[in-house]
């Protein structure tokens, strides 16, 4: 036996969108009613476990065994539900998951979206989604169904055979992925990677449930306070309503058109009195503060641990990771001056002086997420993230050197930018200081070929920038940095010349080849950016462009359009999270315990008088052998709670 596909059908109580695998395991109800399974490719068969049948021995001493290699759609789901059902620790080496493998080809992250773009003879069953609905979840109880909670296969037979055998045919649709996919292989390496990534998930991360409950407590009393005093200002019986609270103002005097956050925080701005206080009443009911609160506490297991917030290969343009159920992709940050004080009182629930002191207690508990991750007793947290990854990256691939030289001594590279781009010295807080938020807004927005739109999207008019200033500063940024500029032209005019020719290309670092019906992007890590049936279209300024299909708005596989500075982009974040994922590599050997990690930066979970910030970061700033020349840096700090320093 060299390896085995594996497909389950399970059920639980706890809602598996919302609390994550590990918490629905956790579950008293929790169960595995159907075990599809293949080994080396052989006739699939399904282990009938809700009729008491038994998983073959053999393959039970499989599951524990590195040696041989588990397959699985999604394979954290089949190995964390078979660790609870055999009541052991499988660990995540030799399991490989087809989902990760087919985001390394750009491919969707779903069994049946995959079959379909494929092409596969065998497709997902459709009534797959009903029959899950039936026998996966609790059911309603009612006159028909004589009250039961939950649909047995005794209920409906035939449902029941027809389940056996949408469970046999996942297992088929797997194996044909896995057939299609051969010529393309998953490096070694990534699979390395990907254990290191299941492993950081299993962990997972203390939350701080009394400060998570104490937070919900405290939005809806103020939350309360808001809607009564709202009523109390219009009259209306529901405040919160936009209909209801449109017409209020109209006859106020106040034509409005939608009640969207920015109309409303720009009308807020001009009125006066009570309408301006129902204005931002209105936008304090509309805050979404608590939303993480929410998904910490269905996340959280009995440990009090979060598990399974991050995606491995979750933007499978990149092979970046993504967040899940807390989505800490995209925590807010924090800014209080006072972040432990006002932490305090939220947790002894002392909603009196939080009112008292802060203008906005919505804004205090969005502020506070990120401290409701804590290390566990008797450890802190060393937070290390790399400094300005991006802009070192695109400056050594495309060999700006000057850039290089001023991360080789340490420098400010939006002072740096600033003094390029005017031609005048240019200090943070000294001469000419005043150019460096120009040279900052252009860094941010403009490396990947953006122009005045980006500009404005980075958010330039709101600091200060002009509607003029734009065009010139992005010239001025554009002359400043002619080897990026030239990296855009290069790398647009090989990936058309691939796709066109299909004969490889070369810029540089990176080489573009075109593969079976694939375009593939090398990175100088050696990994592989896929981009699926590319084509050469015309884009809306009546070029030539590059399309190919992929995941595209609501998740729909469609026809997308790139050009250079996008595929730059993709290029110098995939080799950002290269060199992210040797880090944690190198860290991990060293016995740092890597409990979360968002974008550039990880979380570690240290013993108290354990190791240093210094010694973390030093790690980090190690530049892998395929990096020669590349001038990385870290910077990190310790916490007793998890916050934006």
């Amino acid at each position: 036996m060299n390896e085995i596909s594996i497909d389950l059908e399970t059920f639980s109580s706890t809602n598996l969108a919302t609390s994550g695998v590990y918490r629905y395991t956790e579950d008293p109800a929790f169960q595995v009613l159907l075990f599809g399974f293949s080994v080396d490719g052989s006739e699939p068969q399904v282990v009938d476990l809700a009729a008491g049948e038994k998983i073959p021995a053999e393959i039970i001493i499989a599951l524990s065994d590195p040696s041989v290699t588990k397959w699985a759609f999604n394979a954290l789901f089949e190995r964390t539900c078979l660790s609870r059902h055999l009541g052991i620790y499988l660990s995540p080496e030799g399991w490989r998951c087809s989902m990760v493998w087919a985001a390394t080809l750009g491919l969707p992250l779903s069994l049946e979206g995959v079959g379909a773009v494929l092409g596969l003879e065998k497709q997902k069953l459709q009534e797959g989604k009903e029959l899950i609905k039936f026998f996966c979840v609790p059911c309603n109880p009612t006159v028909a169904n004589k009250g039961r909670t939950r649909n047995l296969p005794c209920h409906a037979p035939d449902k029941w055979e027809a389940f056996k055998q949408y469970n046999l045919r996942d297992v088929e649709v797997e194996l044909a992925i896995k057939q299609r996919m051969a010529p393309f292989p998953v490096p070694e390496e990534e699979w390395q990677n990907y254990w290191l990534d299941q492993r950081i998930n299993d962990t997972g991360i203390a939350l701080d449930m009394t400060l998570v409950q104490a937070a919900l407590r405290c939005h809806e009393q103020f939350r309360e306070h808001a809607l009564q005093r709202a009523r109390e200002i219009t009259g209306l019986d529901n405040p919160n309503s936009p209909i209801q609270l449109l017409d209020w103002m109209n006859a106020h005097g106040v034509t409005m058109e939608t009640m969207t956050k920015e109309e409303v925080g720009e009308k807020a701005k001009t009125t006066t009195g009570e309408v301006q206080e129902a204005l931002q009443l209105r936008l304090e009911l509309a805050k979404s503060s608590v939303k993480k609160y929410e998904a910490m506490k269905n996340v959280a297991g009995k440990d009090g641990r979060a598990r399974g917030l991050i995606q491995y290969y979750g933007a499978n343009r990149t092979g970046r990771f993504a967040g899940r159920l807390i989505q800490v992709q995209n925590l807010p940050q924090n800014h209080l001056p006072d972040l432990e004080e006002a932490r305090e009182l939220v947790r002894s629930e002392n909603f009196d002086a939080l009112e008292m002191l802060y203008d906005s207690p919505s804004d205090v508990l969005k502020q506070l997420i990120r401290t409701a991750f804590v290390p566990k007793p008797g450890c802190r947290f060393i937070v290390a993230d790399y400094s300005a990854i991006e802009a070192r990256v695109i400056a050594w691939l495309a060999g700006e050197i000057w850039r290089q030289d001023v991360f080789a001594k340490n420098g400010d590279i939006y002072c740096a930018s600033a003094s390029a781009m005017f031609h005048v010295p240019v200090v943070k807080h000294g001469v000419n200081g005043h150019l460096r938020q120009k040279g900052k807004i252009a860094e941010l927005a403009l490396g990947y070929a953006g122009s005045t739109g980006a500009l404005k999207s980075m958010g330039a008019l709101n600091m200060g920038l002009t509607e003029d200033e734009l065009p010139g500063i992005v010239q001025k940024w554009r002359q400043a940095s002619p080897h990026i500029v030239r990296f855009w032209w290069d790398v647009d005019r090989a990936t058309k010349q691939c796709v066109i020719t299909h004969e490889p290309q070369q810029v540089g670092r990176v080489r573009f080849a075109y593969e079976k019906g694939i375009l593939f992007i090398r990175l100088p890590s050696g990994r592989r950016l896929a981009y699926v049936k590319p084509r050469i279209g015309v884009n809306r300024f009546g070029s030539d462009s590059v399309t190919y299909e992929g995941t595209g708005e609501q998740k729909k596989w469609i026809r997308l359009e790139s050009f250079g500075g996008k595929f730059v982009e993709n290029i110098v974040q995939a080799t950002a999270r290269d060199l992210l994922v040797e880090a944690m590599q190198r860290l991990s050997k060293k016995g740092y315990q890597i409990v979360m990690h968002i974008h550039d930066e990880v979380v570690l979970e240290v013993p108290d008088g354990v190791s240093s910030v210094e010694e973390a970061c030093s790690i980090m700033a190690e530049s892998p052998a395929w990096a020669g020349g590349l001038v990385l840096n870290a910077d990190g700090f310790e916490c007793d709670f998890y916050k934006k320093d």
